[in-house]
Formats: C-alpha cells, sequence, structure tokens
C-alpha cells in the first residue's frame, strides 16, 4: 500500500480528497501547511506527496524545493495542486522540483492516473 503525504491548508479539500484516496487503499497522512509537509515529508517518508501551491506564508514551490534540497526526502515524487491552470505555474511547479501538476476541482481519475504514473516511475528509478 502506498502511503501518500497531503499538504492542504483547506480542512475541506484535505477531507475530501483524504477520504476519497483511502477508498481507493491508499496511506493517508496529512500537513496543514508547507513547514508541516516539509517536516512531515522527513518524519513519513511518504510514496509521493500532493501538494497545495497555495498555502500561506510558506508556498507549496518553497516547500518542494525544501524537501528537494534534503538528500533523505529528495527522491519523493511531489505533484502540484493548484486552482490556477496557468502555463507559468505548471513552468514554476517543475522549476521547484514537482514531478507533475494538476488542477482544481480535483478531477479524481487524472489526478490517479498521475499519481500511478509518478510511483510507477520512482519504483523504476529506484532499481
Amino acid at each position: 500500500m502506498s502511503k501518500i503525504l497531503l499538504v492542504e491548508d483547506n480542512e475541506m479539500n484535505r477531507d475530501m480528497l483524504g477520504r476519497r484516496l483511502l477508498r481507493r487503499g491508499y496511506a493517508m497522512c496529512f500537513a496543514v501547511d508547507g513547514p508541516v509537509g516539509v517536516s512531515m515529508a522527513a518524519i513519513e517518508q511518504p510514496d509521493i506527496i500532493l501538494m497545495d501551491i497555495a498555502l500561506g506564508e510558506m508556498d507549496g514551490w518553497e516547500a518542494t524545493r525544501r524537501i528537494k534540497a534534503n538528500p533523505d526526502t529528495a527522491g519523493i515524487p511531489i505533484i502540484a495542486l493548484t486552482a490556477h491552470a496557468l502555463a507559468t505555474d505548471l513552468a514554476k511547479s517543475i522549476e521547484a522540483g514537482c514531478a507533475d501538476f494538476d488542477t482544481k476541482p480535483i478531477n479524481l481519475p487524472r489526478l490517479l492516473e498521475k499519481i500511478e504514473a509518478c510511483l510507477a516511475a520512482s519504483q523504476l528509478a529506484d532499481c
């Protein structure tokens, strides 16, 4: 069972997406902001991180950069989640170290495909 860290400051979004992913068989852990997300990545060592971009004092891009700068968490794939579907947001997410990008509101089948693709690529990289 793959473990997902969901970094999301909106309680309703966190609860809704978390429950949907739990029903799909994923183990879940949660962070309410960027600093907690960085800490939780190191503590929980999830298989993948879903990172909201608009998080307040430390946005998702900065949290991603910090996770990728830590040798203990650098290999964890991160999918950026944002309500903004601009090409510049995609470019900033990739530049920060995200493996993929998805928009809100969440299209669960599409997000599940991206999660599985990132997990498969990560497992190949570990071989």
